[in-house]
């Protein structure tokens, strides 16, 4: 199955975790990617860079083009949009994957950790949104994915982390905002989120560390979602906020165990749900 053989995708923060696997899903099935991130040396605790995740998508059967971006400059994101334009002759799909997290709670975090989440995360989505626009507005069966929540406003998921939660819903209001004013241009805007941590740099590093990875299920579960929302219609398939079983669900794929990082484990719900 090749449903995206031709296609050009931009997938920002692509060098590793659930960016890279989604990357590795659509060029096995014949996409151009675009890898738009920012580690370009190993990193000590961090596997992979844009060209190692590079030379596994070709591997996969896609083609690639790893692009040095830093999310939170205009300049970078317009020169990865131009290489991108310039390589492959336009841009199909965009995903803004990209994203920063810290669960400090207000006294303690400081404003440069708060301004780092909001730059990535929402600043960065609406960045890389605008820049992508006039190419999708040419693209075939145009879509935008972002990786973020839906919009629940229980105070729950404030109280703890309102610097994080404020940042990670900017990517979903502009979900909300862009599927509104792109309808008419045709062009799909949807959000995917997971209904269980999944087992990325991030839960090992910076939350549950080993103990929470093995309550969660892998990458794939999050790409496979994501190829079947992509394969859809953009003009009817916007302005929606999926979680991925529901997603694998709505084609078919009950049983999930093959997702588990490890089956002996209960699954660790995640944030927002």
């Amino acid at each position: 199955m090749n449903r995206f053989t031709g296609k050009t995708v931009f997938i920002t923060g692509a060098s590793r975790g659930i960016g890279k696997a989604i990357g590795l899903k659509l060029a096995a099935e014949g996409a151009n990617i675009i890898i738009a991130a920012k580690t370009a040396e190993p990193h000590p605790k961090l596997p992979g860079t844009i060209y190692t995740a590079a030379k596994e998508m070709e591997a996969a059967g896609g083609k690639a083009l790893p692009v040095l971006v830093d999310i939170r400059s205009e300049a970078l994101v317009q020169q990865a949009v131009n290489k991108a334009v310039e390589t492959f002759g336009g841009i199909d799909i965009l995903i803004n994957n990209a994203s920063a997290i810290s669960l400090t709670p207000t006294e303690h975090l400081s404003m440069k950790r708060y301004d780092l989440m909001h730059s990535v995360n929402a600043r960065g989505t609406f960045l890389a949104t605008k820049l992508c626009l006039p190419h999708l507005k040419k693209g075939k069966n145009p879509h935008v994915l972002n990786l973020s929540p839906p919009l629940n406003l229980d105070p729950k998921w404030f109280g703890g982390h309102v610097a994080y939660t404020m940042a990670k819903y900017g990517m979903s209001m502009c979900v909300l905002g862009h599927a509104e004013e792109f309808k008419d241009a045709g062009i799909g805007v949807n959000a995917l989120w997971p209904r269980t941590t999944i087992d990325t740099a991030a839960v090992r590093n910076l939350l549950g560390g080993a103990e929470m990875a093995a309550q969660s299920r892998k990458p794939s579960i999050i790409a496979d979602s994501a190829a079947y929302i992509l394969s859809r219609s953009a003009k009817t398939c916007t302005g929606n906020f999926f979680i991925d079983d529901e997603v694998l669900a709505e084609e078919g794929i009950l049983n999930l165990d093959h997702y588990a990082v490890n089956l002996e484990k209960d699954l660790m719900p995640d944030f927002f749900l």
